[in-house]
């Protein structure tokens, strides 16, 4: 790519805004030039804005040190400085639906990693190499939204793409019913042992609303579009249980599942 896209990130001193930020150092096609997060924190610097709760193991990039975050709500004046968004913002679900869709409407696209789009209907939830065609619904979106460049795309739930992927490598031989169990490292909760010491040597057997998500979320990433709608598909019927383990990063699962055809080895 000759020319690097402008990003912004939304939500930017947040843990998952310093993970794209992080993600983001030196890519070759990207290039972080607008850093956004609450008024508290905007007109500082995104250095002065983080503080000591900077919780990547890598430092800082040099790049973003400088710049100026932005106030997130001000939506025009951010939307004008950049190609596209990357979205982290730490509201309501109502709240960032409404920041969300405010920002496609300014005609920039908007590539979330909140849960809060994850089920509008023409709004894609993409893991690449399971549903590329469900990028078509986008320009459904963009009539329901009135603009020619902007939408909205998400990603799913983390700890579904452990399972997710190898169950769409075995649908040849139609898995029909799956258990599942998760164990989820503790920065999917946008921690660290260093700010929640109480999971040391700890597990919590139940996390809310991520079992509804592990069971859903998979049935929308087989779904299909119809009529400018992505409708999810009836099975497998899936049975989970997500439990935070003591792990910095990475989920595991364990799954059982029932096939109506029998798989070789």
């Amino acid at each position: 790519m000759e020319k690097r896209l402008r990003v912004g990130v939304l939500g930017a001193t947040g843990m998952v805004g310093q993970r794209f930020i992080s993600l983001l150092e030196n890519h070759p096609w990207y290039e972080v030039v607008t850093v956004a997060a609450s008024p508290r924190s905007a007109g500082r610097t995104y250095e002065e804005a983080v503080g000591g709760r900077w919780k990547m193991a890598t430092q800082m990039p040099e790049a973003v040190k400088n710049l100026t975050v932005m106030n997130v709500n001000e939506v025009e004046t951010v939307a004008a400085s950049v190609d596209f968004v990357f979205s982290a913002v730490d509201m309501t679900k109502e709240e960032i639906k409404a920041i969300e869709e405010a920002y496609a409407k300014t005609g920039t696209p908007v590539v979330s990693n909140n849960s809060a789009h994850r089920w509008t209907p023409d709004v894609p939830m993409v893991v690449p190499e399971i549903n590329p065609e469900h990028f078509e619904v986008i320009e459904d979106q963009k009539k329901r939204l009135g603009t020619d460049r902007g939408f909205i795309v998400v990603k799913p739930n983390c700890s579904i793409q452990s399972y997710a992927p190898v169950l769409t490598a075995w649908k040849e031989f139609e898995p029909y019913e799956v258990v599942a169990t998760t164990y989820q490292a503790i920065s999917g909760a946008g921690k660290t042992f260093k700010d929640w010491p109480e999971m040391v040597e700890n597990i919590i057997p139940y996390i809310g609303g991520e079992e509804e998500k592990s069971e859903q979320e998979p049935l929308r990433l087989w779904g299909k579009i119809e009529n400018g709608e992505i409708v999810k598909a009836s099975e497998p019927v899936i049975t989970c249980q997500c439990i935070r383990v003591p792990v910095l990063n990475g989920h595991t699962a364990a799954v059982f599942v029932k096939f109506r055809k029998k798989p070789t080895k």
